[in-house]
């Protein structure tokens, strides 16, 4: 499978993430999906040719196998990786998208006029809600996946030694994996690295539903703070009205006259 068109996907989503979201693309670029092309797929590869059962009746073989391993690790991983990255396109085309109104609204009112978006890329409005619900859904197809290796396998390890009963086998045979230890290695990498990309995940909708609940609260208190100035000021200017009206200007004093006595 090709994977550069996930890289480029990634490389693009990089410029409107966080440090989180940073973070979460070098790990999945670095110890997941590098992983899994360089070293997984090798692990793995003909996993029913190296599976043996110490049986030669006919069938066996492949129900055995289709009994312990009824989805491969590697296509699993495959559909994981695709359903985790592939949402990060929804926020590329919607920054596209407030880019093509922005332009849109130049040829039609002229550069002169006001702006759509201070920044078509910062996380405002529509594009807040849909870089959120993208991390949700990353959370949500992460965890899927960890439970359902976990369910299909009944956990994480890989024993040396199968004991299959399935028909048409004669008897109980005996089924050997090939390399257990190192697809158990394996194993457990990628379920750790895909737990770190939850966390992280976890992490970034904390920090900007934090983020954003800092900034309502601080608007409303800048609000307030202006509104009482504003109130203040309109107090004080009709004081003052109410001071210049009530105030009596100065009569002048009515001259005086003796009155001469003879």
């Amino acid at each position: 499978m090709n994977w550069a068109f996930l890289q480029g996907l990634l490389s693009g989503v990089n410029k409107y993430s966080t440090a989180f979201g940073r973070v979460w693309l070098s790990i999945v670029f670095l110890f997941r999906v590098m992983v899994f092309v360089v070293a997984a797929e090798k692990v793995w590869g003909d996993e029913q040719k190296d599976f043996s059962c110490n049986t030669a009746q006919p069938g066996c073989h492949n129900v055995c196998f289709d009994y312990f391993f009824p989805v491969s690790h590697i296509r699993l991983w495959a559909l994981q990786l695709i359903f985790v990255t592939c949402p990060s396109l929804l926020v590329v085309m919607h920054v596209a998208y407030r880019e093509d109104r922005e332009k849109k609204h130049r040829e039609k009112h002229g550069e002169n006029s006001g702006r759509l978006y201070l920044n078509t890329g910062k996380k405002r409005g529509g594009l807040w809600w849909t870089y959120v619900l993208t991390l949700l859904f990353k959370i949500g197809v992460d965890v899927t996946f960890v439970y359902l290796l976990y369910h299909i396998y009944e956990g994480y390890d890989f024993p040396s030694l199968i004991k299959c009963t399935q028909d048409p086998c004669p008897n109980t045979v005996d089924c050997f994996i090939s390399r257990p230890t190192e697809k158990k290695i394996f194993t457990v990498f990628m379920v750790a690295t895909s737990l770190v990309c939850v966390l992280l995940s976890i992490f970034e909708v904390i920090y900007l539903v934090g983020k954003r609940l800092h900034e309502c609260v601080t608007g409303n208190h800048h609000s307030n703070r202006m509104t009482n100035t504003l109130s203040s000021r309109s107090s004080l200017m009709e004081l003052n009205a109410m001071k210049h009206t009530g105030k009596k200007t100065p009569e002048t004093p009515a001259p005086s006259y003796s009155t001469a006595v003879s």
